[in-house]
């Protein structure tokens, strides 16, 4: 059984961060698990950097909104979850006995809500494997995409979504826990 707790129902986000490195191992741990989420057509379209150097936080730093700087700054990594625009080029290894990629090769709008979609859903579970492998997460918005997608992506093919910052959160920093909407507010049962 999975240990929930750990992954929703204790895990909070975190904008304070103790002075740990995250070591390059465990991201790479991170994506390899986090890559084995159901995507359609098994389509994967979530590309990450991760900025964990003081060269790459200088280049990250300009992109962010100022109330995200500090602890941006401060996080021992951050994880830029994007989406390739052009995923469906791998798509014969990936989907190998039905053809796909000409379809979305073929509708620019299909590709295009079918990479956002899917990285969104990767970029879950990157944080579900984060947290699941004991990092502290703190996802936001909160930059300029364009600015961010000029300086890390300048090919263009690469599409910033959202940042994760990772590392070992300082528990005593946490704001009190804000509410979330009951299930009669949120679903139904038909």
């Amino acid at each position: 059984m999975t240990d929930t707790k750990a992954i929703f129902e204790d895990a909070r986000t975190h904008t304070a961060w103790r002075e740990r490195p995250v070591p390059d191992d465990l991201l790479r741990r991170v994506y390899d698990v986090a890559k084995m989420g159901p995507t359609s057509a098994n389509c994967c379209p979530m590309r990450v950097v991760f900025v964990n150097s003081v060269e790459a936080k200088a280049r990250l730093k300009p992109c962010l909104s100022e109330g995200n700087v500090d602890k941006t700054m401060k996080a021992p990594a951050t994880a830029i979850v994007s989406y390739d625009s052009q995923f469906y080029e791998l798509m014969p290894a990936l989907f190998p006995h039905r053809d796909m990629r000409s379809g979305f090769a073929a509708n620019a709008e299909l590709a295009r809500t079918t990479a956002f979609r899917n990285g969104s859903l990767q970029g879950a579970y990157l944080i579900i494997a984060a947290r699941a492998l004991g990092l502290d997460c703190g996802p936001m918005s909160g930059f300029d995409n364009a600015k961010l997608d000029a300086e890390f992506f300048t090919d263009g093919r690469w599409k910033s979504n959202f940042l994760c910052n990772l590392g070992y959160g300082d528990p005593a920093r946490l704001h009190p826990r804000n509410p979330r909407p009951s299930f009669e507010e949120a679903c139904r049962i038909l």
